[in-house]
């Protein structure tokens, strides 16, 4: 289903966040994120506890994969026709015998890509199981 000259294509956030990591040929050539994304990466921020210096380390590293992606994108706004294209792919994963509500942010980046009709880049295609025939998932190694 993957088109291999495609040049745009939406990254989830884990594509983000090991995005120094990863092997910059098994991505589009122009990256598009969700504010969905943007929304993960900013709660991941406070998802970190305690005032180690370990805790403090991965606060600060969280907070600049999040500084960078707001610098370096114009991140797509969640509109009308996403949460639309939510419901139905939330009746997919739901068919597919997931919780749709574990999958929230994961629902609404596929609807993006869905409604966007932009392949979807990921380093966890497990993720979107179930959504195959509504979006193009792309797997990525994972390093």
């Amino acid at each position: 289903m993957s088109d291999d000259t495609q040049t745009r294509g939406l990254v989830d956030t884990n594509i983000l966040i090991l995005r120094s990591q990863l092997n910059q040929e098994e991505l589009p050539s122009e990256l598009a994120i969700s504010a969905v994304t943007l929304a993960e990466l900013s709660a991941g921020v406070y998802h970190v506890s305690g005032d180690s210096a370990d805790a403090s380390q991965e606060r600060a590293k969280r907070v600049g994969i999040l500084q960078n992606a707001e610098n370096q994108f114009d991140a797509i706004p969640f509109d009308s026709d996403m949460a639309r294209r939510y419901g139905q792919l939330s009746a997919a994963v739901h068919a597919y015998g997931r919780t749709p509500r574990r999958r929230i942010a994961d629902i609404m980046i596929a609807a993006t890509a869905s409604v966007l009709q932009l392949p979807l880049y990921t380093t966890n295609p497990d993720d979107y199981a179930g959504l195959e025939q509504w979006v193009d998932i792309v797997p990525v190694t994972r390093p």
